[in-house]
């Protein structure tokens, strides 16, 4: 026990660090126990971010704050419904055709698995086909069933977003609207001494505002550079998959490998391999390229240096804890993680003085 308790005299003697950890363990708490309940808040907030570069932007210029945040939030619901009555729709569509297609698509791929052990005999059996295309069924069948209950609570998803899509905007006005007085009625209720946890906000703060809004437009841009080249190349289910494609920035690493799985099967189920197969991969390859070397640096050019292994142990543990939310801000949360570790007090050991030459109180002379 002797360990523990000169561990922690040492780390959490100074009451700034007890403030600290005390606001990060309250702050997790409140997520991962009130996540559900607290959903729209915690979009709000994310879109509040996003929008909040631009009315401060305004705001600098010379706009009154109600103006700038009167501006922001039109150009909001005039994105929300665009998505709404004109991107919905198509994808809508797109994924009842992409279901009807689907049995082809599966039969073609049996037939396609099936011949695979009379072309290369030494290295694959039929019985290892079978066995595939039988766990291949069992996880569509799995898949339906969660289709088929998903939609006997179809109503009470519905009414759930509908009561989302009037909550959304409101908060999100109010958000930006009653930005300083939110913070000051929250930081009323901290303690005066709390330096520490202030410099931990700044830094990830400013963190988290241009993660946000670096990751939207990166999306915005992925998403339509791969819906534009998917049309014009003639590829079915071009809003789909380019969709798929923008959203699968937010996961880095993981889901640009991911989403590469559906992309080349529509593309071969749809023309086998053909010189036109060849050239969407290629274009597609081209597309991942741009983005990870040319935009993610321009964009993220404020980025923190955070490794490769961090950055998917991140992506990983808060995904588990959190769902998208947690992946969404993965980065952000190593982050913070980061900035508190740098910021945490640390106390070494006093030196040993070196021992004079003729041991301790001796003295040199000259020779």
């Amino acid at each position: 026990m002797q360990p523990i308790r000169d561990w922690f005299q040492r780390y959490f003697s100074d009451p700034q660090v007890v403030i600290l950890a005390l606001l990060l363990a309250f702050g997790f708490a409140v997520v991962l126990l009130a996540g559900d309940m607290l959903l729209p808040v915690l979009a709000g907030v994310v879109v509040a971010y996003l929008l909040e570069g631009i009315a401060g932007f305004l705001e600098k210029r010379g706009v009154p704050r109600l103006a700038a945040v009167l501006v922001v939030f039109s150009l909001f619901m005039a994105f929300l419904l665009f998505v709404i009555f004109g991107l919905l729709p198509m994808l809508s569509q797109q994924v009842s055709q992409l279901i009807q297609e689907l049995p082809k698509m599966i039969a073609r791929g049996q037939e396609v698995l099936l011949s695979l052990p009379e072309r290369y005999p030494q290295v694959i059996s039929e019985e290892q086909v079978r066995q595939v295309i039988q766990a291949v069924r069992g996880e569509l069948t799995a898949w339906g069933q969660r289709v088929v209950s998903m939609s006997l609570a179809s109503v009470v998803g519905l009414i759930t977003l509908m009561v989302y899509l009037v909550l959304l905007p409101l908060l999100v006005f109010f958000f930006l609207k009653d930005k300083r007085r939110i913070i000051g009625w929250f930081v009323s209720y901290l303690p005066h001494n709390r330096e520490l946890a202030t410099a931990v906000w700044r830094e990830v703060d400013g963190q988290i505002g241009n993660y946000v809004r670096g990751k939207f437009w990166e999306i915005v841009i992925v998403w339509w550079a791969s819906y534009i080249t998917f049309s014009v190349m003639g590829l079915n289910y071009a809003m789909l998959l380019g969709l798929g494609v923008g959203l699968s920035v937010i996961i880095p690493y993981i889901g640009a490998v991911v989403v590469t799985i559906p992309v080349a099967l529509i593309a071969y189920f749809q023309w086998g391999f053909t010189p036109e197969f060849g050239w969407l991969l290629l274009a597609y390859g081209i597309i991942q390229a741009i983005d990870g070397n040319v935009l993610v640096p321009l964009i993220f050019s404020e980025a923190v240096n955070l490794h490769p292994v961090a950055i998917i142990v991140a992506v990983l543990m808060f995904g588990g804890l959190w769902g998208f939310w947690g992946v969404f801000f993965a980065i952000p949360l190593a982050t913070l993680v980061q900035a508190v570790l740098t910021a945490w007090p640390r106390r070494r050991r006093p030196e040993r003085k070196p021992e004079l030459p003729g041991g301790e109180g001796g003295s040199v002379t000259a020779g």
